[in-house]
């Protein structure tokens, strides 16, 4: 079975003609992904490639762990660093470092 391209879990399962990804939930066509050459990178929700230095904005609130902190929807950050990991971005929020993960932001 071919590992998920979003997450990269080795448990994928077939259903049908498209293949399924238990811990992610995505689903996708063994068949398109074969033809569509991958290409390397970090990219944003809405599927821009990210790179260092640009400014991001979040999609959504985001709580912080080991903290009372909410990072509301909308905030702002410059000078994004790209880091490998299960976060890939390394920025500063509201005077504050924090690591996140490319899906909850957008580029600007």
């Amino acid at each position: 079975m071919p590992p998920c391209p979003q997450c990269g879990c080795d448990y994928a399962y077939p259903d049908g003609a498209m293949y399924v990804c238990p811990e992610c939930s995505h689903e996708w066509n063994p068949e398109e992904a074969a033809a569509t050459p991958s290409e390397g990178g970090v990219r944003d929700s809405n599927g821009n490639l990210l790179a260092d230095g640009d400014s991001i904005i979040l999609i959504k609130d985001l709580k912080l762990k080991g903290c009372s902190t909410v990072l509301k929807k909308g905030t702002k950050a410059k000078g994004i660093r790209l880091v490998d990991g299960d976060h890939e971005i390394d920025c500063r929020m509201n005077d504050m470092k924090v690591m996140l993960k490319a899906d909850f932001v957008k580029k600007c």
